[in-house]
This record gives structure tokens, sequence and C-alpha cells, in this order.
């Protein structure tokens, strides 16, 4: 690896590369409302997923969305001259993939800034920062900025900053029936319960009471998640109350970040519509275990309106056994109800 000089006032073009979920995509709009903040005269691009594009594409901060899954059915001489044509100055490599790393120092993409903790990162990159997300003290989102300290950009926004340079406007109205169903003189609020196995989950039992406690006459439901969690979610489902909707397996990703946008909130464990729900500026009521790096302090919702819920000690019970986190369950339905009461 050569270190090289960054030469800000040259570069013309970045390139974002985030490739996993949505979740930690969300989080990472905030980097390009910065670097959109300090290099007004450049041209943003994001390298993403599929899955991810409906999120991507409604940021204001990103000019351009490239496919990583068009790139990864490429060999090795069509990837690297699916870089070439994107034609960055700098590939900031927010989520590391050997491929992209490969290809980007085939291409001759003049910055490569990724993190030292990755060895192939060693002979991909010509920028290397030394950090550890892992044992760090600060919110997933503020991470991402360590990418920056080669610019000499060493400020680390605080949660509040944050909060206010996702640039995701959503302008697309969901379903026209699911539209109409939302009632104005309510408090609407989507409840989330699964996760994809991707976080710790809070008990059905638990979204159950929450929405008992909660008067109907004041509040109505709508609960999504995915087709493949219609199952496990079976029973739950069949028991809804009357001021409930069953969403899940319904909604697009496009369709779902339409509703979010229509509606007041969410109820959810650590998952890609909680930090959509929060970057939209509603009311994203998170439930988290004290397991780092699972912790609120990691994950959290950071958003105008957010909130999150977790048992103050520290614990480690459920590492080898996820499905048994007693500190989920320790958080009281009626607390998280109080909480939405007084919101209303």
């Amino acid at each position: 690896m050569i270190e090289v000089n960054i030469q800000a006032e040259k570069i013309k073009k970045i390139l974002i590369s985030r490739t996993d979920a949505i979740g930690d995509v969300v989080l990472t709009l905030p980097l390009a409302g910065y670097l959109k903040e300090k290099f007004p005269h450049a041209s943003l691009a994001f390298l993403g997923k599929t899955y991810t594009y409906p999120v991507i594409s409604k940021c204001s901060h990103v000019d351009e969305f490239y496919n990583y899954d068009t790139f990864s059915g490429f060999d090795a001489d069509g990837r690297i001259q699916f870089l070439k044509d994107i034609n960055p100055d700098l590939i900031l490599h927010v989520f590391p993939r050997e491929d992209v790393a490969s290809a980007a120092r085939s291409a001759g993409i003049k910055y490569r800034i990724g993190t030292s903790h990755r060895l192939f990162h060693w002979w991909t990159c010509n920028q290397l920062v030394s950090f550890s997300r892992k044992n760090s003290a600060l919110h997933e989102a503020q991470l991402n900025f360590q990418l920056l300290k080669n610019f000499g950009l060493e400020e680390i926004p605080t949660l509040d900053k944050i909060a206010g340079l996702y640039g995701l406007a959503v302008k697309d109205l969901p379903p026209e029936h699911y539209l109409t169903w939302i009632n104005s003189a309510k408090s609407t609020f989507i409840i989330h319960p699964g996760s994809n196995a991707s976080a710790r989950e809070w008990s059905l039992a638990h979204y159950r009471d929450l929405m008992r406690y909660l008067p109907s006459a004041k509040f109505q439901f709508a609960i999504t998640g995915t087709e493949s969690e219609q199952d496990q979610l079976q029973d739950f489902l069949s028991m809804l109350p009357a001021n409930a909707i069953n969403l899940v397996g319904k909604l697009s990703l496009d369709e779902l970040l339409a509703f979010i946008a229509r509606v007041d909130g969410i109820v959810s464990a650590s998952t890609g519509p909680l930090h959509i729900a929060a970057a939209l500026g509603k009311h994203a009521i998170g439930i988290y275990p004290p397991i780092r790096p699972m912790h609120p302090g990691r994950w959290a919702p950071a958003g105008v309106h957010s909130k999150y819920f977790c048992v103050e000690r520290a614990c480690n019970d459920c590492r080898n056994n996820p499905k048994k986190c007693h500190c989920m369950n320790e958080i009281s339905s009626a607390s998280v109800a109080d909480y939405m009461l007084a919101l209303v």
C-alpha cells in the first residue's frame, strides 16, 4: 500500500460502497449528506444492492445508483470495467468487500479508502483508516465518518446533527386501499415484530399487550413484516384487535417506505423499517438488548423523534442462544404504552 495525499479540490466524483442490509444503508445516508456539504462540487454515487435501491434512490444526496448485484455477476475483467465506467475519483469502502476493493484498485481509482482491519485492504487501498466498529463506543452512523479522517475531516457529528443529514424524502403514496385505512383522527403506528433473525426480538405477547394497553379511540396499528415471516406470525395475526390491520408480506419496500411516510411512527426491534422511520422524522420506538454490539449505543434509531427502551445493566446471557433474551422481555409493554400515550 502506498499512501496518497488527497487533494480535495480535484475530487469530482465520490463512490460510497455499502452493499449490506437496509438499516446499514439508512445509517450511511448521513455520510452522503455530510460529503455533499463538504464537497458541493462533487457528484456522489452509491454502490448498493437491488434490495436497498428503493431507499438509496429516495436520498436527495445521491446522484447516481450502481447495482452491486450487477457488478458481482461479472467476471474479474467485467467488474473492473464496471468501476471504470463509473469513473469515480474516490471510493469509500464503508462495507468492506474484497471483490469491490480488488476491482477498484485494478480500475485505477485514484483514492481508495478503507479500514485497516481488513487484510485485503492493505494491498487494494491506498488510504487506510484504523478503527474498530466492534469495540467502539460510537453509534453506527457515526462510525462511518471515521473513513473521512484522511480528508482532514476529523469531526464526528453528534446524533442530533446526523438526524438532519439523511436527505430521505418519500413522495410516493401507498396503495389506495391502505392509504384510505389511515384515520387522521387517530395515531397510526406500525408494529414490526420480526427481524428475520437479524436482531434480538421482543415477544409477540409484548406487542399484543401493547396494542391492548393503548385505547382504540386514539390508536390504530398496521402489522408489517416480510412474506417469509407469515408462518411464524400466524397465531399473532389471527388475534389482532379490531383497530389493527395485517400488512405482513403485502408491501414491497417501495410501498413500505410510502406507508411509513404517512403514519405517525413504528415500534420495532433494531430493524431496517425502524431506521427508515427515524430518517423520515417519525416516532421511531426501538426495543433493544444491552448486549454488545447490538446495544442501543451502536444501533439506536437516530432521528429527531427517536426513542429506545433497554434494561440498564450489562448482560451477555443470550450470546449463545439469541432466542432466549430475557433482557428484551423484561421491557414491559406498559412502559412503552405510557410513552406512546404521552405523544398524543
